[in-house]
């Protein structure tokens, strides 16, 4: 298999894991992985994650590798699924649950106001992140995080209004940032 990603930090720190050749899956750049996780640093330890669009799991499996407490990944590809399985198999982990189904129906199985960070990475050609922020805002904790990438600029994503962005970069085509919720 030809598609791999490599783990930034953390345990598994070098580590190199397949995922499935399906049209439209990019993992998280390894630049902008390392500037999120650098930004998260102290936030992710022990750290409740929703990791709604998992794709290669990139961003699930660097969570992890670096001291979340449980990660919640999300993925409709029965293909990339399995992979993601073996995985987590591969890699021993017993603190991360596979979901297999669409955003918007594992959404219903969560807890809300029960997770401290979520990644919202859609497949960019679907365009849901409109959608899916506004339903997974109420699984947010308060002072919870968001990360949140797009082919599009932020600013013209309508997102929660209790969703302040505090971090912004830029790799190429993906634009990423990192909110926080602020409730009143």
């Amino acid at each position: 298999m030809k598609n791999q990603l490599r783990i930034i930090g953390g345990e598994w720190k070098r580590r190199v894991l397949p995922f499935a050749d399906i049209d439209g899956l990019r993992p998280t750049p390894d630049r902008v992985r390392e500037t999120l996780f650098n930004w998260l640093m102290w936030d992710v330890q022990n750290a409740q994650v929703l990791d709604l669009c998992a794709g290669s799991g990139a961003l699930s499996f660097e969570a992890l590798s670096r001291g979340a407490a449980h990660v919640t990944m999300v993925e409709p590809s029965h293909a990339q699924s399995k992979i993601l399985k073996d995985n987590i198999q591969l890699l021993k982990i017993q603190n991360c649950q596979l979901i297999q189904s669409t955003a918007q129906i594992a959404i219903r199985q969560l807890k809300e106001d029960s997770i401290d960070l979520i990644f919202l990475d859609p497949p960019y050609a679907l365009n849901l992140w409109q959608e899916l922020a506004a339903l997974v805002d109420p699984l947010l904790k308060n002072e919870g995080f968001i990360y949140l990438e797009a082919d599009c600029p932020l600013f013209k994503l309508e997102l929660p209004s209790s969703w302040k962005l505090i971090k912004e970069t830029k790799a190429g085509a993906v634009r990423a940032g990192l909110y926080k919720k602020l409730n009143p």
